[in-house]
């Protein structure tokens, strides 16, 4: 989908530069004029000042999207008034004939039905108004229709009514990656959810279970393990945010083997290696939780001696390179690459492939796990989390209230 608007701007954008080139022709700034020929001038003034108008427009159509960008599709029209509106009132209106906003709204029922364009004189009792012909070029999204572009001026003209109409093309392309990037954050709020379901009943039942068993043996360890209970649990199905850092992340990753290691005792040890500089970095909540759980999960069952984890965490320049190995049973890699893929649910609900998937979508794929096992020889999961990432902030920390 991705690839076709791509593809669907590329193609939209000569047209623009045509049409720019021969309104603002007389209008070229001095300093372009002997660099290249005229239609690579409007070629490059043409696709800065797109490059100008799309990032508020990938937010969706609001007032403060529509006041952003308004200027800068004006300048792709050459006209002397625009207007952006959305189903039930002007957004925007950028240039001169301001007082037409009620007369324009009054138009657009046709269009904003039947997802037409059209094009129609106005009457206007200023005379010394220009804004005398208007042209109406939808807005869809999948068949949708959001609003209308507006473009003004002092007569009919079919060029304006082909340019305006490439512009809302463009702009409905805008508008439909701005859904496509709000249906990814749904989904990855919908992940996140299933990763919560995921958390398994038995971890539950088994701390509870582990921390009854202290009651009256040991008041003070019972307390203590209920409080590491509360505190993951409480991390677990917090509200807000769908980052954390990764200090965040060990904490409750901390809590967590308490309670683990309150069930099998000197089975289990933990080794953390942790470089201070990382803790701050942002990361998908709940994204190292489910594989130290995979970790504990794969190295205790079937195995009657110890398990062993370790946790590092390393700054890699860019990056900070997370570790997480067992010495326990190990995969079928064949079995794994099923279980990433999708094809097979992993047993225990442990959620290895919804990390994954989150860490493709927030990064790209280079930056899915890497995660070396086989059959008796254990199990190591790699994550490369950049320091740095466009939209990836954290929430703050949560504190005990």
């Amino acid at each position: 989908m991705s690839g076709f608007l791509a593809g669907l701007c590329v193609a939209i954008l000569p047209l623009l530069a045509a049409g720019f080139w021969l309104g603002r022709r007389t209008a070229r700034p001095e300093s372009l004029r002997g660099l290249g020929t005229p239609v690579e001038h409007a070629t490059f003034e043409t696709l800065h000042t797109a490059s100008l108008a799309a990032p508020p427009l990938r937010a969706g159509l609001t007032e403060e999207t529509a006041a952003k960008s308004a200027r800068r599709l004006r300048t792709l029209l050459g006209t002397d008034a625009l207007c952006l509106t959305d189903q039930k009132a002007v957004l925007v209106w950028d240039g001169i004939g301001g007082h037409h906003r009620a007369q324009i709204m009054e138009r657009l029922a046709g269009p904003l039905e039947t997802g037409r364009g059209e094009a129609f004189p106005l009457t206007c009792d200023h005379l010394d108004c220009t804004v005398r012909w208007a042209v109406v070029a939808p807005l869809t999204v999948d068949d949708r229709i959001h609003g209308t572009l507006v473009a003004f001026g002092p007569h009919e003209s079919a060029v304006l009514v082909r340019a305006a109409g490439e512009v809302a093309r463009w702009i409905s392309v805008q508008l439909e990656l701005a859904d496509l990037d709000q249906s990814r954050t749904r989904l990855i709020e919908a992940e996140i959810k299933a990763l919560r379901a995921q958390i398994s009943p038995h971890f539950i039942f088994n701390s509870l279970a582990v921390i009854a068993s202290f009651v009256r043996t040991d008041p003070e360890r019972a307390r203590e393990l209920l409080l590491e209970f509360a505190d993951f649990t409480r991390y677990s199905f917090r509200r807000h945010g769908d980052f954390t850092t990764l200090a965040d992340e060990l904490h409750a990753i901390d809590h967590y083997l308490a309670l683990v290691r309150a069930r099998f005792g000197d089975r289990l040890s933990v080794t953390l290696q942790i470089a201070p500089e990382v803790l701050p970095v942002a990361l998908p909540f709940l994204c190292l939780q489910p594989l130290v759980e995979n970790a504990v999960k794969h190295g205790l069952e079937g195995k009657a001696d110890k398990a062993h984890i370790s946790i590092t965490a390393q700054d890699a320049g860019a990056e900070a390179l997370v570790v997480i190995e067992d010495d326990g049973t190990g995969m079928d890699p064949a079995v794994l690459r099923r279980i990433l893929a999708g094809e097979v649910s992993p047993s225990g609900g442990i959620g290895l492939s919804n990390v994954d998937d989150r860490l493709r979508q927030v990064y790209g794929d280079d930056h899915g796990l890497v995660i070396e096992t086989a059959i008796g020889a254990g199990m190591k999961i790699t994550a490369r989390l950049p320091k740095y990432q466009p939209g990836v902030h954290s929430a703050g920390r949560l504190s005990r209230e």
